[in-house]
């Protein structure tokens, strides 16, 4: 081979290695699977380059994905139940944090993110990186814990007709089989302008513990529109499924949701709880017990009703001072309804507070 013909073969593999150098590699692929309340990946450790996240939200509610870490926080747009989109990221090794960033944040507060690895693209392989390929379990959760007085004036709420039915009107479409149950509320059910003063003072301290760990220390006493006296104890929470809010319960703190968040029941104005609690309780009247299952739910939120009359105040509440302590109480499973207008007790402190309790 002359001098010339071997310049010729060194300069076209210089030029071949510059073209295979400059291609631009095909993103790794990772399929993301959303539903309430998990993030699920098919690959929890990937190598360093570029990525395509593709997103179904197998849920019933809608949801997004969010990465973030190591300088980038990208999200895809709000996704409906049974779509799909697409994110493509270069990632560089580091751990990320993979979430929904639906009604800030609170899908994420409610257990739907987890962790991706991502390793370098060469050297070390990904097993000896990371935990390995596969869906990351999020870390074990610390124990937090919340103390709350109720308040203030005190009252009851009665049924009747929901006071913003054509702000709801358009969420309502997304619940489904849900749907009636919901509508009919919104004609005659428990967030009404129906209000009446009562008295009575209410107490308790929630331990959020992860999952169905959590639990409550709680004392409700107070005396209802026909004069009858009420004594709820508080000694254990609920976590299983609970109506219009699916696989949702125990105790979380600090939720920004309801009203057009896309986080549960529509029926409630927009709000920020310091703390939202399913329990079980022992419930007495006038001394006497009515049920060792009563189903509780508490919120430490927003203010939603006026002073005065206490009619509810706004649709979107969020940024109002967090001091209203809500309490309803409705029959056990199978049990009958409560003698109380609608069957049920929903009462009120207005002016409530909250701190972290002692050690």
């Amino acid at each position: 081979m002359s001098y010339a013909q071997l310049v010729q073969v060194r300069n076209v593999a210089r030029l071949l290695s510059a073209l295979a150098f400059s291609r631009t590699p095909t993103p790794a692929a990772v399929n993301v699977k959303l539903s309430e309340w998990k993030v699920e990946l098919s690959e929890g450790t990937i190598a360093a380059g570029a990525v395509t996240f593709t997103v179904t939200n197998a849920g019933s509610i809608p949801h997004a994905f969010e990465v973030e870490g190591q300088g980038i926080e990208r999200e895809t747009g709000v996704i409906q139940p049974g779509a799909s989109a697409a994110l493509t990221l270069t990632l560089k090794p580091g751990t990320y944090a993979v979430y929904c960033p639906v009604g800030n944040d609170s899908h994420k507060k409610l257990g739907m993110e987890t962790e991706l690895k991502v390793a370098p693209a060469t050297g070390a392989a990904a097993s000896d990186y990371g935990a390995g390929a596969g869906t990351m379990s999020a870390p074990a959760p610390s124990i937090q814990a919340i103390r709350v007085t109720g308040g203030g004036p005190v009252v009851q709420i009665l049924p009747g007709p929901f006071p913003f039915p054509d702000s709801a009107a358009p969420i309502l479409q997304q619940f489904g089989d849900e749907r009636e149950g919901l509508e009919s509320q919104v004609k005659n059910g428990p967030y009404s302008n129906n209000v009446t003063r009562a008295t009575g003072t209410f107490t308790f301290t929630a331990w959020d513990k992860g999952a169905t760990r959590d639990s409550v220390d709680g004392l409700a006493e107070f005396a209802t529109q026909d004069g009858a006296r009420w004594k709820l104890v508080l000694d254990r929470v609920q976590t299983k499924d609970v109506p219009h809010h699916p696989r949702f319960g125990g105790v979380i703190l600090g939720l920004y949701y309801h009203g057009n968040t896309a986080v549960h029941t529509p029926l409630v104005p927009t709000i920020n709880s310091a703390v939202a609690l399913w329990a079980f309780g022992h419930l007495y009247k006038n001394g006497t017990l009515v049920t060792d299952n009563a189903m509780v739910h508490v919120m430490l939120l927003s203010r939603t009703r006026r002073d005065g009359d206490f009619t509810l105040a706004c649709w979107d509440c969020s940024k109002n001072k967090v001091e209203e302590l809500q309490l309803q109480i409705l029959p056990g499973p199978g049990e009958p309804k409560f003698d109380a207008p609608g069957g049920f007790l929903f009462v009120n402190w207005e002016q409530s507070s909250s701190r972290k309790p002692a050690s």
